[in-house]
């Protein structure tokens, strides 16, 4: 089946989804980045089922990403991929991530050259799919800038136009069992 045949199959399918800011100086009040995603799930016409700011901790970002792992079918946070020495989103999500989407920092990062230059290659955007340590791998993580406009970059030229589609080749297409296929050989 082509990507065309799968988006078609996908199609208007809300997506389960949670926000998460890391930040240890944003609040509810001043959050542009995480209402900025919020918003645009929503206006896409998926649901946010959860949403917290995190403190810049490895730990605290770790256990708030394993309790969401198999409740939602895609996390998107915002904050902590930059290069400084609290910047730890990256470092957490690359130790849970079972199956990586290189794809996606790359894209983010050529896209950005476009408007913020050079400076481009200090975003460490990344993407993968993780569950928990005994279980499938079948929650979508996309882990942002903390920039508004990087967020809304990678929400409206990445994420958003591909979701539904991602999300079914994750979860949806792994809920049907495969084809029964047998070898006509046994391998030697």
């Amino acid at each position: 089946m082509s990507a065309a045949d799968h988006r078609e199959l996908s199609r208007e399918t809300p997506v389960s989804c949670a926000v998460i800011t890391v930040s240890d100086t944003r609040n509810e009040d001043d959050d542009a980045s995480g209402e900025a995603i919020k918003a645009r799930l929503r206006d896409a016409g998926h649901p946010v089922e959860f949403y917290r700011i995190v403190p810049d901790d490895g730990e605290a970002i770790r256990q708030v990403l394993l309790h969401l792992a198999g409740q939602v079918e895609v996390v998107v946070t915002t904050g902590g991929t930059g290069v400084s020495r609290r910047d730890t989103t990256v470092e957490v999500a690359e130790r849970l991530i079972q199956k990586a989407l290189p794809g996606f920092g790359e894209l983010f990062r050529a896209l950005s050259f476009e408007t913020v230059g050079a400076a481009a290659m200090l975003s460490r955007a990344t993407a993968g799919v993780y569950g928990h340590a005994d279980g499938p791998a079948e929650t979508l993580l996309f882990c942002c800038p903390g920039s508004t406009d990087a967020c809304a970059l990678a929400l409206d030229r990445l994420i958003l136009p591909d979701l539904a589609h991602v999300v079914w080749e994750v979860v949806r297409q792994a809920a049907t069992p495969p084809p029964d296929h047998h070898l006509s050989s046994p391998l030697p």
